[in-house]
């Protein structure tokens, strides 16, 4: 596994990675709809995603030329892509792509991280010393997704 940064260029393949993950690994939480809402076939507005993936602190690992998973990070320290292929759940791709991440906040001397993690995400962030600061609903395309508000003291 080898860590780069991600370039507009890599938006199709991390769209692909996206959607998967979403519909193939989180049907124990989201019902078909919630998923569908979350990640449709298509990015909404295909611009404002390659903008928004590569904004800030954006990085992805990879096994030779496919992507295995990525996560990106503002400049105040909120992650707001954190998304690892099924198949390489559990091998540690989130792990060394979430420590790039918290080296870079500490780097910059912030002082708090935050995100907005799925169900599936809450576990794993938790595991890293965040705190769950409010469950909360997001409302896409008329549908509502429940997520949890977190952060973490740097």
């Amino acid at each position: 596994m080898n860590l780069r940064p991600l370039t507009p260029s890599d938006a199709d393949a991390c769209y692909a990675l996206f959607h998967r993950t979403v519909h193939g690994g989180t049907g124990a939480f989201y019902d078909t709809a919630q998923r569908a809402a979350w990640a449709p076939p298509r990015p909404r507005d295909p611009d404002t995603w390659r903008s928004q993936l590569t904004e800030g602190f954006a990085i992805c690992a990879t096994t030779g030329d496919t992507i295995t998973g990525f996560f990106t990070m503002g400049h105040d320290g909120h992650i707001d892509f954190a998304y690892v292929a099924l198949e390489d759940m559990g091998k540690g791709t989130a792990t060394a792509l979430y420590d790039a991440c918290e080296l870079t906040a500490r780097a910059l001397g912030l002082e708090i991280m935050t995100t907005e993690a799925s169900h599936l995400a809450q576990r794993f962030f938790t595991k890293r010393g965040w705190v769950t600061d409010a469950r909360q609903t997001v409302i896409r395309d008329g549908v509502g997704i429940d997520n949890f508000r977190m952060f973490k003291v740097l």
